[in-house]
């Protein structure tokens, strides 16, 4: 049993759209394929992968460091005998070899996703979905639960969009059964972004909420004042108002903001996750945290970071990954996360869920496909599928 190539491609994901921070005129992802020796249904079982959107593709460092690395080690050294596959931690620890500790920028994300496709193939050969893979083996003895909790993120700052234009996307997703809805702020004025989510509250019935997010983009001064300013609404969330590495910021305008915040979805690794815990100001009886297991390391470094939470005093149930992707979907699912991010319209054919799959009152709920479940979307999966040819 071995992987016998890994194939990456570079992939347009842009968008005329732009948040607090950047605009996405020229995002790209890395779209990958792990191609194992094994078979099943007369087919070699292959593992696919892709980052999450706000990070560009890493094809760079896959083909120069991590996919050499993994290709060059001897078989034996990345399966896993006792089930007769394939061994994440083994593949990770062999991506990770001869590099130092700290810098979690843009490797985190190379490893992150070739880690995603693997994960697909080691389910894929057990022949199993991914969420029900991940309960039986990490799960605590709590059974995998196919239903998830998804929100709508949207809201962006659209050229020519206006009021009119917002409560028009909104609406859109309330329709199609979103209870919690997400837009942005800090790519305008207070007054501006104020009378956006007042626009949007107007939308709401019993039951239906709306989430903010800044992307980072405030100093302290700022932050205190959009929170002064958004305490007067029952928002879902308040999320990532200053920089992600800025934990004074964060635990100093909790001291200003009472209500629910989210953060982590730019921190790329279980120490800066930690660090978030330690000294971010986070509260765990009402705060969300939106690690992305994409963009920092893969799924082996979650469960990493999910153990750390919990020797803090941390539900999973208060983690909502960023991303909008399957496999978070599948982890939440496996693992008992609180939900996961959602991006209906935007970063399409990568975001969204496998074909027939229905939101109701913000739920979703899983269907019985082997590995992620990306072969069950058929625009994405035409796309792996090409790949991986």
């Amino acid at each position: 049993m071995r992987i016998v190539e890994i194939r990456e491609s570079t992939r347009p994901i842009s968008s005329s759209i732009r948040n607090a921070y950047i605009d996405f005129s020229k995002m790209t992802l890395s779209l990958v394929a792990v191609v194992t020796d094994v078979v099943r249904d007369g087919k070699p079982v292959i593992g696919y992968g892709f980052n999450s959107n706000g990070r560009y593709g890493q094809g760079a460092l896959m083909r120069e460091r991590f996919i050499p690395r993994v290709l060059e080690a001897a078989p034996d050294t990345l399966r896993d005998a006792e089930r007769d596959n394939l061994d994440p931690q083994r593949v990770w620890a062999a991506m990770m070899s001869n590099e130092k500790p700290g810098g979690h920028g843009e490797r985190s994300v190379a490893v992150g996703t070739i880690d995603m496709a693997v994960w697909d193939a080691v389910a894929k050969i057990e022949r199993q979905p991914l969420h029900r893979l991940l309960a039986e083996r990490y799960g605590r003895g709590q059974a995998a639960d196919p239903r998830v909790f998804v929100y709508a993120a949207g809201g962006y700052y659209w050229p020519g969009q206006g009021i009119e234009g917002l409560t028009r996307e909104m609406q859109g997703y309330l329709d199609r059964g979103y209870s919690v809805v997400k837009k942005k702020i800090g790519g305008a004025s207070l007054a501006e972004d104020c009378k956006r989510i007042e626009a949007v509250l107007k939308l709401l019935g019993p039951g239906q909420h709306l989430a903010v997010d800044a992307n980072g983009r405030f100093d302290l001064p700022t932050a205190v004042a959009y929170a002064k300013a958004l305490s007067q609404y029952d928002l879902f969330w308040y999320e990532e108002a200053g920089d992600p590495l800025d934990y004074a910021l964060q635990a100093e305008l909790a001291q200003h903001y009472d209500k629910p915040m989210a953060t982590g979805e730019n921190l790329f690794s279980m120490q800066d996750a930690r660090n978030l815990i330690r000294y971010g100001g986070m509260r765990p009886d009402r705060d969300w945290l939106q690690f992305d297991c994409a963009l920092s390391y893969g799924l082996v470094e979650y469960l990493r970071t999910l153990d750390m939470l919990r020797e803090h005093g941390w539900s999973p149930k208060r983690c909502v990954p960023h991303g909008g992707h399957q496999m978070s979907l599948a982890i939440a699912a496996g693992l008992g996360l609180g939900g996961n991010e959602s991006y209906p319209d935007l970063f399409q054919p990568y975001g969204g869920f496998p074909d027939g799959v229905r939101v109701e009152n913000s739920v979703v709920t899983l269907p019985e496909l082997p590995g992620i479940g990306f072969e069950g979307k058929a625009d994405l999966y035409a796309q792996m599928k090409a790949l991986a040819a």
